[in-house]
């Protein structure tokens, strides 16, 4: 009996054995690589998440710059207009309003929202192919990503597509310029008969 207190390896058993002669051991590398791997994860979010403008003019309550980008590329595809005589969801200023409406949010709600769009930016594109950030594709594209959340086989996508579309709708048909396209003249109170 050896009086070594550490347990006898079973035979087989390689958990952390050397990778080879004077090397790291697997155990060593597998964090090595794992660490590398969320370094690089990291400054390929860094490099992904610059070169949005903060809208001129625009004092922002909720929204940074590059969330206001992405609310207003979400709304100028869930509201466009195709062809029809009406506001465009940047005449209307949807994303300005949808920045005033998260700034009322309660903390989760907004937390919950804002980590929606980093998804729908970042990481939506690449489940339907695309590499690129949802802000830099095509109106086309755009609209892939959207349709495939839409339709995703994932409960949970397809409910926050309908809270944006949601919140995009409730910042577009606020506005009486599109009401005619609806066949809407506007609410009852306050007319005379």
């Amino acid at each position: 009996m050896a009086t070594n207190d550490a347990p006898e390896r079973p035979a087989g058993d390689t958990a952390g054995a050397s990778v080879g002669p004077g090397r790291l051991s697997r155990r060593t590398f597998v964090k090595a690589f794992g660490a590398a791997l969320l370094a690089a994860a990291g400054g390929v979010g860094l490099v992904r998440s610059r070169g949005y403008v903060k809208p001129p003019g625009a004092t922002l309550l909720a929204l940074s710059a590059s969330e206001y980008a992405i609310v207003s590329a979400i709304a100028s595809r869930i509201a466009a207009t195709d062809g029809v005589d009406m506001p465009s969801a940047e005449e209307v200023g949807v994303a300005r309003w949808v920045d005033g409406y998260v700034a009322a949010m309660d903390g989760p709600l907004r937390r919950d929202l804002l980590r929606l769009l980093q998804y729908v930016e970042q990481l939506a594109p690449t489940a339907v192919g695309y590499a690129s950030r949802f802000t830099r594709l095509s109106a086309a594209d755009q609209d892939a990503v959207l349709a495939g959340m839409e339709a995703s086989r994932i409960p949970l996508l397809r409910g926050a597509f309908g809270a944006l579309k949601g919140c995009i709708y409730l910042g577009y048909y606020r506005d009486s310029r599109t009401w005619k396209g609806l066949g809407y003249d506007g609410p009852l109170l306050g007319r005379t008969p």
